[in-house]
């Protein structure tokens, strides 16, 4: 029973609790079940078995007396630098090990209000800046499809834990690409939303500017059900366009360069097969925007995370100072990060300042424009130029037998749509049979739910053999 129910997805559990074919307390035997058969794979660093069960326990007698909410006990996977008042939050890191908030996150009382429960605190790669979930000081994640290979990050360990079916949807958050990476190298969809569709605070950040909570599921309904719970606006305007309507950009540019063969070859299939199926592919470049993305992706990242990190400490954990952190950090990578931060080369004010009011307003201006001169539904690319690597690859990894700076690699096709507030979804290529690929719909800020329905009927298409 643990293996086919988790395995269902949260749609499709919440419609077996609503027609009684199960109970939330049985659902949540299973997630302690499997948490326990999929230890080894770290996914998960925080969950409490009586807590769970006391949770569904209350959703079962919330059904029996018609006060359930739309997502009445259903357990979550939630990142662990998502405030949790039931566990610690530690963002991965040594400071913060023993830091357990006074409040759940906005996001967490959303989906509390809708009847959901945090099922674990997922681990992820430390303070989430990275993207191979290899943390020093909570232990790497490792890839349920292979346990040699990273699962992405920095959400490495909701991706794993909703891969493996320990729990059936989780949150992570992204800032360059951290839930739709992890979800594509685990085989998952990944959804990042518009910039600000959801409410950020209580989250440990890195870039006001750029961060976003998101969503890692099974099927792009799952994530249309959470989004529906955790946006802060309104919904959008519904556009059920009929297939032969859809209008997809193909980046002339970067997106599909020095791709892993593998990669290439599905990929390469899957657009065959949207044009087999009425889809019209346009081919569109936007070379000027890579000189802005450039210039403004990590002089944000670096400037903003040295002064929004003190400010998460000082409002939730004012017994952390900002030199402890810093001092505690045990990933190697991330220590470099924010030690090129404490002196001379820190990013100058006027750098920022440039790449926010001139580099930002350009970059959307030529994104939008592509959108706008060839009608555009999406664009379409590679989710990530190759699948996972080995865990320990940390600095460099092997592409096209070139040796490549990990980061950058494998957040390349993400960042833009990042720096420019956009929504994006990876979905995975089902019928490969190796490791996971995904290939991604971004579309135009504020324009969430017309990019999920989009995505809904483009996932059926991909659930076809390459």
């Amino acid at each position: 029973m643990i293996s086919s129910l988790l395995a269902q997805g949260a749609t499709q559990i919440l419609k077996g609790m609503d027609n009684r074919d199960f109970s939330a307390v049985e659902l949540a035997q299973c997630v302690v079940t499997a948490a326990d058969q999929h230890n080894g794979l770290n996914a998960v660093l925080a969950i409490d078995a009586d807590l769970i069960i006391q949770n569904a326990k209350d959703a079962d007698r919330q059904r029996a007396d018609g006060s359930n909410g739309v997502l009445c006990g259903l357990p979550v996977a939630i990142k662990d630098n998502i405030n949790t008042t039931g566990y610690p939050t530690t963002a991965g890191t040594t400071a913060l090990l023993g830091h357990t908030p006074k409040e759940n996150a906005p996001v967490i009382r959303s989906l509390i209000n809708a009847g959901a429960y945090v099922g674990a605190k997922t681990n992820m790669h430390e303070l989430a800046f990275g993207i191979t979930s290899n943390n020093a000081v909570t232990g790497p994640v490792l890839n349920p499809f292979d346990n040699s290979r990273i699962p992405g990050g920095s959400s490495g360990g909701t991706a794993a834990a909703v891969a493996a079916g320990i729990l059936p949807i989780g949150l992570g958050s992204d800032t360059g690409g951290s839930c739709r990476v992890p979800a594509a190298l685990c085989g998952l969809v990944g959804f990042r939303p518009t910039t600000g569709r959801y409410n950020s605070n209580g989250v440990v950040p890195i870039s006001h500017t750029r961060d976003t909570v998101g969503t890692i599921a099974r099927t792009v309904g799952d994530v249309e059900l959470f989004d529906q719970v955790l946006r802060s606006g309104p919904a959008g305007v519904s556009g059920a366009e009929p297939m032969e309507h859809i209008r997809l950009g193909v980046p002339q540019e970067v997106f599909f360069e020095d791709l892993e063969p593998e990669t290439e070859k599905i990929i390469e299939a899957q657009l065959a097969n949207l044009t087999r199926n009425g889809v019209t592919l346009v081919p569109v470049t936007m070379a000027d925007i890579w000189q802005h993305n450039n210039a403004f992706s990590f002089t944000v990242v670096l400037y903003e995370v040295m002064r929004d990190l003190p400010d998460y400490l000082a409002e939730f954990a004012p017994d952390v100072s900002f030199k402890k952190l810093i001092e505690g950090i045990g990933s190697p990578d991330v220590t470099g990060a924010f030690s090129s931060q404490l002196g001379e080369n820190a990013i100058p004010d006027a750098v920022y300042h440039e790449a926010m009011n001139s580099h930002r307003p350009a970059m959307r201006a030529i994104y939008n424009a592509v959108f706008e001169d060839h009608a555009l539904d999406a664009i379409v690319f590679p989710t990530t130029p190759r699948t996972a690597s080995k865990i320990g690859e940390d600095e460099t990894v092997q592409l096209n037998g070139k040796s490549v700076p990990t980061f950058p690699t494998f957040i390349r096709n993400t960042d833009l749509g990042s720096n420019v507030g956009a929504p994006g979804i990876t979905l995975p290529c089902h019928g490969n049979t190796g490791l996971p690929v995904g290939i991604e719909l971004d579309g135009l800020a504020g324009q969430d739910t017309q990019l999920l329905q989009l995505g809904k009927r483009i996932e059926k298409l991909l659930c076809t053999d390459n």
